[in-house]
């Protein structure tokens, strides 16, 4: 018999209900009305983030023998993904009213998405974390292709779907190997399954490792395997693109920080010069062919890959100190974090330029100052953090791993140096849109009024970051406690 815990599923729970009730419920909805299907995915995601406030102080909450756990490290990223939900649900409303979309099947499919997205953190067997996986791609798909008559949506969407299948085939059969090795799925035992191999069983799952460690590449858009993203961004709905850059790289990312510091951080001399190669080629890719993009969504696209370069960083550092190792893994957290709220600000400013400039050039961004104020400082703002400079949230989630690379010294210091250089040449692509948004003259001087609830989401962006730079402290405190239940170590 195995011990469920009803209270830490909740939110999984509710969020699953809410699922079901939105499929039944557009179904009876006429044509006219298919947009409610928003306001009660809205209000269902919000009792989901109610339920998981209510196990914050509850200790760890372990079910299934172990296979879905809830610690800090699920908690904080069940948090976010729920925000980002309700953000991500706000962007949307008017944007596929007005679009014609089908609005019932695009509310199911993102809610699914996110079901996947909060049962990532939770999870700790490689089954479950397959299964997270899938259930935030498969919709991602679809949804991707919800601009039908788009040549350059059905081109975005067919890429995201061979590559996403294929790297989906090369993880499940490194998961099957290490299975095979180890007799187990669970994470820690499959660490303590490794540390017993020897010779060519060693060898192996080295090449184990490296085949999952490809699949995840792929989730996050890390080189080389990249170049599906600023196609299926550009191509899919603005709100889409939001989801894909921001929830399901960090479910990406969530799923990777378990394997790589829990279940195979016994070994770290195989996979961390692999990611070291795998963080400056893909912030150094990134960055030079975000220079010459003149399309905004592309521009974010490169600019995402340049930022998941950055979040990598911190796997290089991994060696036998475990403080290095926690202060690296505190890093990538916090990271992520700020690099959800930059990037949720900038795309909501992209859904209402969208409705007077669907093309998204950075020359309609021109003049955004002073035909709408709060769009145009709110895009300054998020360009600014991302681009690491004070006074924003972005400045001190560069310095976090700029200073865990430091403090591991050796390989450390070279990669900060190179995370320094891509940093300034992230300059000058991520001033290119305020430059015209504040010193160009618009196109159409009419005032572009946005819609209420993405003006809503731009002035929470906007105070976030500046309050997280006022106030460093609490991201500092978010990124230590998120520590896999003490779970950060080394082994042989």
């Amino acid at each position: 018999m195995q011990s469920v815990d009803y209270h830490a599923l909740l939110p999984v729970l509710i969020l699953s209900g809410l699922i079901l009730v939105v499929l039944v419920v557009d179904a009876f909805l006429p044509l006219r009305a298919k947009w409610l299907a928003m306001p009660i995915s809205l209000v269902g995601v919000a009792a989901a983030l109610i339920a998981e406030l209510t196990l914050i102080s509850g200790g760890d909450r372990v079910s299934f023998g172990g296979h879905y756990v809830v610690d800090n490290f699920t908690l904080l990223f069940q948090t976010f993904f729920l925000i980002v939900a309700l953000v991500v649900l706000a962007m949307s409303l008017r944007y596929f009213r007005e679009g014609g979309f089908y609005q019932g099947e695009y509310y199911f499919l993102l809610l699914t998405a996110f079901l996947g997205c909060v049962l990532m953190p939770a999870s700790r067997d490689l089954l479950m974390l397959f299964i997270s996986l899938e259930l935030v791609s498969a919709p991602g798909f679809l949804m991707s292709a919800f601009r039908k008559a788009d040549i350059k949506g059905n081109e975005g969407a067919m890429k995201f779907f061979i590559i996403g299948v294929l790297s989906t085939a090369v993880m499940l059969y490194g998961m099957s190997l290490i299975y095979g090795l180890t007799g187990a799925t669970r994470l820690d035992a499959v660490a303590a399954g490794l540390a017993g191999l020897s010779g060519a069983q060693r060898t192996l799952a080295d090449a184990s490792i490296l085949f999952v460690v490809v699949g995840f590449a792929f989730k996050i858009s890390a080189v080389p395997f990249q170049f599906w993203a600023p196609d299926t961004y550009e191509g899919s709905p603005v709100p889409v693109a939001a989801f894909l850059a921001v929830a399901s790289k960090a479910a990406g990312f969530a799923g990777l920080l378990q394997l790589m510091f829990v279940a195979f951080v016994g070994q770290w001399q195989f996979w961390a010069p692999m990611f070291a190669v795998l963080s400056v080629l893909t912030m150094t890719l990134g960055n030079l062919v975000a220079l010459k993009q003149n399309q905004v969504v592309r521009l974010l696209a490169y600019s995402g890959i340049a930022q998941a370069g950055y979040i990598l960083l911190p796997f290089a550092l991994v060696s036998a100190n475990t403080d290095v190792n926690a202060t690296a893994f505190s890093a990538s957290v916090s990271y992520i974090l700020i690099y959800g709220i930059m990037n949720l600000g900038a795309f909501a400013v992209a859904t209402a330029v969208s409705r007077r400039h669907p093309r998204l050039l950075i020359s309609d961004f021109a003049g955004l100052v002073k035909v709408a104020p709060l769009l145009g400082i709110g895009m300054t703002v998020c360009m600014v953090s991302l681009a690491g400079i004070p006074p924003t949230g972005g400045f001190w989630a560069k310095l976090l791993i700029f200073q865990a690379a430091i403090a591991r010294g050796g390989v450390g210091i070279t990669l900060a140096v190179i995370m320094l250089v891509n940093s300034v040449i992230s300059i000058v692509y991520y001033f290119a849109l305020p430059k015209a948004m504040i010193f160009e003259e618009a196109v159409d001087a009419r005032p572009l009024r946005a819609p209420a609830m993405v003006a809503v989401v731009v002035g929470l962006a906007v105070v976030a970051l500046l309050v997280v730079f006022i106030l460093p402290n609490a991201l500092f405190h978010l990124g230590d406690v998120s520590v896999l239940g003490g779970a950060v170590a080394t082994g042989g």
